[in-house]
């Protein structure tokens, strides 16, 4: 009867292992297709948007600013593991100070930003962190939140797609992320600096000063939708304090400064 029990019980334990190694290989995410939907549709909005942007906007095809711009962003790319490939950057040549991240690894940056920059580092540092939303998949993450994962797959489909996918570039263009994210984001682009020895401080100094105008013009779009500029300018360099760093500039003062007089002849 006790060599009875005890084969039972082992049958049972045998039985309970097989069942857990056997859920613990099942991809829930890929059998039930979940995640192949999800990046089908980011890719589709993404590409998407950005059409529609294109037939909207005044997208800068100058190569010399795009090569300029591209030097920028390399070392960023290059310290940190990053795919510059990946990246799908465009220029759009706006007043509005303003950089923002789309599904499928787009990055907008206008031409008002470029030429409001004191510094390279403080440009390189805003991209850095449109980068870490890209990286860490908060594009989605918001557009989830605040759209609805059935209404952007929805949006891919024709109907009312064209009314969405305006109602989704509103979103990532003139809101802000929740603060852990924005958090996320900033501390995530600071890394990114400091292992391409890039000096993170103007980046700092650069949401200060915008954050210190006692109104914020419509046109300061980047640092408007972002109401705790201040306090984030604050712990960056908190977190920079006793920290010793190399401050390699990407491209000489007198190419920066080349580049923005000719974003500024754009306009």
């Amino acid at each position: 009867m006790i060599n009875k029990t005890i084969f039972q019980g082992l049958v049972l334990i045998v039985v309970f292992f097989a069942m857990w190694f056997g859920l613990s290989k099942l991809d829930f995410v890929g059998f039930f297709q979940i995640e192949k939907h999800t990046t089908s549709a980011e890719n589709k909005i993404g590409d998407l948007i950005w059409d529609q942007i294109q037939e909207t906007e005044n997208v800068v095809t100058n190569d010399s600013l795009i090569k300029t711009l591209d030097k920028l962003i390399l070392p960023i790319c290059k310290a940190n593991g990053i795919k510059r490939d990946s990246l799908k950057i465009h220029i759009v040549k706006k007043d509005e100070i303003n950089a923002f991240a789309l599904p499928n690894n787009h990055l907008v940056v206008y031409t008002g930003l470029i030429t409001d920059c004191n510094k390279q580092e403080a440009l390189q540092g805003v991209i850095g962190h449109e980068i870490a939303h890209i990286e860490n998949n908060h594009v989605m993450k918001k557009l989830s939140k605040e759209v609805g994962l059935s209404v952007l797959i929805s949006a891919t489909t024709g109907g009312k797609g064209g009314e969405l996918l305006k109602q989704i570039l509103g979103t990532l263009s003139s809101s802000a992320y929740d603060r852990t994210l924005e958090k996320e984001a900033d501390m995530e682009s600071v890394k990114y600096l400091l292992k391409a020895d890039i000096n993170p401080e103007p980046m700092a100094d650069f949401m200060f000063q915008l954050a210190q105008k006692q109104e914020v013009p419509d046109a300061f779009s980047w640092i408007s939708t972002h109401p705790e500029s201040e306090e984030r300018a604050k712990y960056i360099l908190d977190y920079l304090k006793g920290k010793k760093f190399k401050k390699i500039q990407t491209i000489t003062d007198a190419n920066w400064k080349l580049f923005q007089e000719q974003v500024e002849r754009l306009k």
